[in-house]
């Protein structure tokens, strides 16, 4: 469809050098090619060439002081992408990579995602470039004062609600809230992700782990399948990966392998969560430490991966968790696992899966559940944080994680049933991108031109 490409080269042309912005972008849009033909009215009211474009990019520069006395500086971003159906919701990324592109990926793909949720939250993204390894307590505190200084005056319970991301765990989230709170005078849920002392909800740190894995299990059940006594590979070391690994012992899978920036463990007796917390949530170290308590365990540096492969995805498996980051898993990676016998691929973390591999995956037809449906159980979970913020009330961790569970099974089916409306009943990329575009859609036309 003509259309779509002319969007897609609009956004080239005004968006320069954000590649990861166009992969995302471009996935929807090829997504939305029938419903396009299907039903004029989207084509009429311009809803792609308003949905690719943020209602508001925020761009700061953030001034801190190290330990050492010397002034560092780094950028702070904030995209409020989409506010049709409720606040702008999304999680604030602290990472040496994070750039406009990246932000604005990740803006866009939380859109569709929050609407999937069937709950009342827009989408929006932010972070810094700021590198929260090897800095100390007190020079993470300054730096998430100094960026809250800015962002603020941008924020708030019914406006734009941020959480966490890679970088920004209970730690960052309980200095950047306490700053809030003074700046804006105001004692309200204008964060999600914060501690049980003070707002946070039960079961929030496990969500996004607990939901890809609940994913997988009704993608697998309407083929006949379980995951109980299955061979899983894990990428990630992160909250996503930990709680990832926690369901699947909950349902009798058996997760093999973990990884971080440096390299990968692969324990075929099953990655011990014990140890994996201790060294990742207390500790705060490398991976490598793991095979100091395992020696049967094996770690491999990343420096040793097979050239152009992840190697986490050479190893075999039934199913398939990428935990760690965008672009994580190529076309080499999805052939290794194909070829093994892997029949599930449930994303823990954004975009991780090329472009691709993706569409090898949909080719061959395996159970493949796409970030913005599979890893929504995160923000859905901040959602329910903020209605118990709202009503000053708290949940149980077996309430929470229930809502949590009955939100991942109506995203599979509300995403499996549009695929099918469609003629593409296992291509879940169709079904949750139409899924979350037609809701988003429809709120803008009734709410007019604004």
């Amino acid at each position: 469809m003509p259309y779509v490409k002319e969007v897609f080269e609009y956004l080239k042309r005004t968006s320069p050098s954000q590649t990861e912005f166009y992969q995302a972008a471009q996935e929807v849009l090829e997504s939305l090619r029938p419903l396009m033909a299907k039903y004029p009215k989207y084509t009429q009211h311009k809803i792609i060439e308003r949905i690719v474009e943020p209602e508001r990019q925020i761009l700061f520069r953030v001034n801190w002081l190290d330990d050492n006395g010397v002034i560092q500086v780094n950028k702070g971003f904030r995209i409020e992408f989409n506010s049709a159906l409720g606040p702008y919701k999304g999680g604030l990324r602290f990472h040496p990579s994070v750039n406009a592109g990246v932000i604005k990926f990740l803006g866009f793909e939380q859109i569709f995602k929050n609407a999937l949720t069937g709950l009342q939250i827009g989408g929006g993204k932010g972070g810094s470039d700021f590198n929260p390894k090897g800095k100390s307590d007190n020079e993470i505190m300054r730096f998430c004062q100094a960026f809250m200084s800015e962002l603020f005056r941008h924020i708030g319970a019914n406006t734009d609600v941020p959480a966490g991301d890679i970088g920004v765990g209970g730690r960052e989230i309980g200095y950047m809230f306490g700053m809030y709170k003074k700046l804006a005078n105001k004692y309200e849920g204008a964060f999600t992700g914060k501690s049980l002392k003070w707002g946070g909800s039960l079961a929030r740190t496990e969500a996004t782990g607990y939901g890809t894995v609940y994913f997988a299990k009704y993608m697998l059940e309407d083929r006949g399948e379980t995951l109980e006594g299955k061979r899983c590979v894990v990428s990630g070391s992160g909250n996503v990966a930990i709680y990832t690994i926690e369901k699947l012992y909950q349902l009798g899978a058996l997760p093999i392998t973990c990884s971080d920036s440096n390299g990968m463990i692969y324990d075929e007796a099953g990655i011990d969560l014990g140890l994996l917390k201790d060294l990742k949530e207390v500790k705060r170290v490398r991976l490598s430490e793991y095979v100091k308590y395992v020696p049967t365990a094996k770690y491999t540096p990343i420096e040793a991966y097979p050239e152009g492969t992840n190697a986490v995805y050479n190893v075999p498996c039934f199913a398939a968790f990428p935990s760690a980051t965008q672009n994580e898993l190529n076309i080499t990676d999805a052939k290794n696992l194909l070829a093994s016998g892997c029949i599930c691929v449930s994303e823990g973390a954004n975009m991780p899966t090329t472009h691709e591999a993706m569409e090898l995956f949909i080719e061959a037809k395996i159970c493949y559940g796409p970030g913005k449906a599979a890893n929504a159980g995160g923000v859905a979970t901040s959602q329910l944080e903020m209605a118990q913020n709202a009503a000053k009330i708290t949940w149980s961790f077996e309430e929470v994680d229930a809502k949590l569970a009955q939100i991942m099974k109506d995203i599979y089916i509300n995403s499996s049933t549009t695929a099918a409306e469609f003629g593409e009943p296992t291509n879940l990329v169709l079904g949750a991108n139409i899924a979350g575009f037609r809701k988003v859609a429809d709120a803008m036309i009734e709410q007019g031109l604004v």
